[in-house]
């Protein structure tokens, strides 16, 4: 195992700053998953933690020992690639053992090396097939298994799941979260699915703009997101802007407690914090339901506000709500923000599931 340090790295391209004083550090055994949309700077900072690209500024250490003068195959790291970046001339054997022949280490040892991590990634028996015989999931377990057979104190692995269809993602993400707690190795994970950085993550890094917006626990980044844009960017958020006065925001179909002084104020709340109640025939600012999703084991339902703003809540498939109904809702939990950052949020409360 081994503990990582990033210290003010920067990356300029031309004038472009794709990573932008970055300050992270990764605990040994530490699973942190680098989650942003397209252009946050997530794979640019991965590229240079493995020595494929070159920080304008800052410093990368490893186990206290500075690492930026030395080329990747001098690093302590293993990359996985969304590519996989196989030999399709080589076997499954050949591609694993390459980086162990150039290191001169006897046929018997690289054998036993190689037999040993197709065993851990789950390919026992497969060393002799090309990779064109085999499926994409299996393909990036060998990619996988190359970069392990090298037992690089830091593993990175770079979108590697990119390119597989929904389910086997989900599969892989178990396995890959699997072995890398048997092994115990640090990791850093490039994703841009918030699902995937959730299910896999110690901790998540979310990124915008080449600067971290929060890093923080999984559940912590959902439950208490610092800024609008990891609100939005994290699960589903409703997103309302407003104005607060005296106290209160109020809207046309919300009316809500706001202790903070007066002024504009963006309203976030989670569709399951939303709760729902059947509007009486005189209610002017009921909500009506425009669409409802059965996912089976929850409703979501779309609602259009009084004023034309559009949001969600998640009920029990039970409440039956259907489009056209006239609602009442109520926040049951939320958070106000104020010039890009979080400026109160409400006491926690059980989710209001919308059954009435």
């Amino acid at each position: 195992m081994a503990r990582l340090d990033i210290k003010g790295v920067s990356k300029l391209f031309s004038t472009v700053k794709a990573v932008d004083d970055i300050t992270l550090s990764v605990a040994d055994g530490e699973l942190v998953c680098l989650l942003g949309p397209s252009g946050s700077g997530k794979s640019t900072l991965l590229r240079m933690i493995g020595g494929f690209e070159i920080p304008s500024g800052g410093s990368i250490a490893i186990d206290g020992e500075e690492v930026i003068h030395l080329p990747p195959e001098k690093r302590p790291t293993g990359m996985v690639f969304q590519s996989h970046a196989l030999w399709s001339h080589m076997t499954v054997f050949g591609n694993i053992a390459f980086g162990l022949k150039l290191r001169r280490l006897p046929k018997a040892e690289i054998a036993d090396k190689v037999n040993a991590v197709l065993d851990l990634v789950g390919l026992g028996g497969y060393g002799a097939r090309r990779p064109n015989q085999l499926s994409g999931g299996q393909q990036q377990r060998v990619a996988l298994a190359r970069s392990l057979v090298l037992e690089p104190k830091i593993l990175l692995l770079d979108e590697p799941f990119a390119s597989l269809d929904q389910h086997l993602r989900e599969r892989l993400r178990e396995e890959v979260r699997d072995i890398q707690q048997r092994v115990g190795i640090t990791t850093l994970f490039v994703t841009h699915g918030q699902d995937e950085a959730l299910a896999l993550a110690d901790r998540i890094v979310v990124m915008r703009d080449g600067r971290v917006e929060q890093a923080d626990r999984p559940d912590m980044v959902y439950r208490e997101p610092r800024t609008p844009f990891v609100a939005g960017f994290i699960g589903t958020m409703n997103l309302i802007d407003g104005e607060v006065q005296n106290g209160r925001l109020k809207l046309a179909g919300i009316d809500v407690s706001a202790p903070i002084a007066d002024g504009p104020a963006t309203l976030a709340v989670r569709p399951e914090f939303v709760r729902l109640t059947q509007a009486n025939d005189a209610a002017r600012d009921a909500a009506r339901v425009h669409r409802v999703i059965d996912y089976g084991t929850h409703l979501m339902v779309d609602l259009e506000l009084p004023g034309g703003e559009r949001l969600k809540a998640m009920t029990a498939p039970a409440a039956g709500w259907k489009a056209g109904a006239r609602v009442q809702l109520e926040p049951q939990e939320l958070a106000l923000y104020r010039d890009g950052v979080i400026a109160h949020r409400s006491a926690t409360a059980a989710p209001g599931r919308g059954d009435g």
